[in-house]
């Protein structure tokens, strides 16, 4: 039996009369312990996908389902970690892997709860900061936080929505580093979404195209079938990186690519005429500024 199973889901959004349909016809089928990347457009649908699989949405008709059973709303078994950190302003970074800890293991003495929580700000390297606002920290550093608060709840499944899209390159290769290297240490299930080929490529198992909206849907998923680990500088001289990505940007491209609108429009430019600077001064409108000059009239009475 598959670990997570999407069976023909669809969701829209919008009234009756002007619903726009964003994924039509999902099937996804992932095995526990696998790695598993979704690229696509930016508005594709890949939110709303995690989404569904988190069980915030449910789907307006098919069934998502985990070890059999389907997926009726949130709980712990799905960590999530968001694009835009999530994090509470007013906690410290113990203080919100903490809120997530106590919330599913509330029965765990404190002692436990406080290890455990130390456990996985030290797995993100975030220990020096361990009393720190998210206001104090860089935007790479909030996204470790919110790794760790995701994984600290020992979920059966990490989902990942676009979690290094607003980082720069640097603190962006340097989290797809910590993310492989927890995932190699931990083996849990992961669902990654990207619109960066590449970054999919370099992290997953398998990639699978998402096309673009509305009505979504997957395309056919590619085994990543590079030994890893694998090394950022050396993968892009590999044959096999060079092919997998070739097959995936052709269906993004192709068959999953925004359709193309041809408009036609007739456009009545005005007339002007460019300024003679032969004509002298006197023969033309002063249309300088610097050829502008006030004066003041006494106008008697």
């Amino acid at each position: 039996m598959p670990f997570l199973q999407l069976q023909n889901v669809s969701k829209g959004f919008g009234p009756r009369g002007a619903r726009t349909e964003v994924l039509r016809d999902i099937n996804l089928t992932i095995e526990r312990g696998e790695f598993v990347a979704i690229v696509g457009y930016s508005g594709a649908g890949k939110t709303t996908l995690i989404n569904l699989i988190a069980g915030l949405l449910g789907p307006d008709s098919g069934q998502a389902l985990l070890n059999g059973t389907g997926i009726a709303g949130p709980g712990p078994d799905r960590g999530v970690v968001f694009q835009n950190y999530s994090l509470l302003p007013w906690l410290t970074v113990f203080e919100n892997v903490a809120l997530a800890v106590n919330q599913v293991n509330p029965n765990w003495p404190a002692e436990r709860r406080k290890e455990h929580v130390e456990k996985f700000i030290k797995m993100v390297n975030l220990a020096p900061a361990r009393d720190k606002l998210p206001r104090e920290l860089s935007g790479g550093m909030r996204q470790r936080v919110s790794v760790a608060r995701a994984l600290a709840m020992d979920p059966q499944i990490l989902l990942l929505d676009e979690p290094l899209g607003a980082l720069d390159a640097l603190t962006r290769a340097t989290l797809q580093d910590e993310i492989e290297r927890i995932w190699e240490a931990d083996k849990k299930t992961v669902v990654l979404i990207t619109n960066d080929v590449d970054e999919g490529i370099l992290l997953a198992d398998r990639i699978i195209p998402l096309s673009a909206g509305p009505n979504a849907t997957l395309g056919p998923a590619v085994a990543v079938d590079i030994a890893r680990p694998r090394d950022r500088k050396a993968i892009n001289h590999d044959p096999r990186f060079q092919a997998i990505r070739a097959e995936v940007l052709s269906f993004l491209l192709g068959p999953g690519a925004r359709p193309r609108a041809h408009i036609e429009r007739k456009l009545t430019l005005p007339e002007i005429e460019p300024e003679d600077l032969d004509r002298a001064r006197v023969q033309r409108p002063a249309l300088r500024r610097s050829e502008l000059k006030r004066e003041s009239l006494e106008i008697g009475a």
